[in-house]
């Protein structure tokens, strides 16, 4: 059976990206190949970790487009002649409008650093996620993968992990502890599992 064509849309250090990679080496991820990363930042570092990777790269800018549309036109037609089936968001920090999320339903798939639906939609993102978590005082977090919509971090939950907040812990700290225990680790499992849905010409 043919693999699903994965594009990663990336915009800082490729963390996430790279953890793909690894489940991509070490057989987690199996029914899919990673075949485009696309970055609107040219100097991501992501970009290094594709190209060491042999992973084809491109830079698509929001800004050197002007407009939403053409920017989200431009994309399109990158996944359309590079054949990808199903898109991941790894870090990547432009928001997608409906014209664009609707031509992928429920094959694109985000990574996001907080139990949602506790802290997340629109504002929260990064490390902005880790502090807002800490200003509440929450005992546990974690990280949520879900499919993408129109609506920031709205889509359907496909897989949680659960972190515990530590005393002591800075958003830096709280950051880097839900990136190893969860993000890397329920990201590539659940890129296996929409992957292999699609693979197999199954409902997702």
């Amino acid at each position: 059976m043919l693999k699903t064509k994965i594009a990663v849309f990336v915009s800082g250090g490729g963390t996430n990206l790279q953890a793909l990679i690894d489940a991509r080496k070490n057989g987690v991820i199996s029914s899919g190949k990673i075949t485009l990363v696309i970055s609107n930042n040219p100097d991501a570092y992501a970009l290094k970790r594709a190209e060491k990777a042999g992973i084809k790269t491109m830079v698509i800018s929001k800004k050197d487009c002007g407009t939403q549309k053409i920017f989200e036109d431009n994309l399109l037609m990158a996944l359309k002649n590079n054949g990808i089936e199903m898109i991941i968001l790894a870090g990547f920090m432009c928001i997608l409008s409906e014209n664009f999320t609707s031509q992928y339903p429920e094959r694109i798939i985000n990574v996001h650093p907080s139990l949602i639906p506790s802290f997340c939609g629109k504002g929260f993102y990064g490390i902005k996620v880790h502090e807002a978590a800490l200003a509440k005082g929450v005992k546990v977090t974690g990280a949520t993968v879900h499919f993408v919509n129109d609506i920031p971090d709205g889509g359907r939950i496909i897989k949680q992990k659960a972190v515990y907040v530590e005393e002591g812990d800075t958003p830096e700290i709280l950051q880097k502890r839900v990136m190893e225990q969860a993000e890397w680790q329920i990201l590539p499992e659940a890129a296996e599992e929409v992957a292999k849905k699609i693979m197999e010409g199954k409902e997702i």
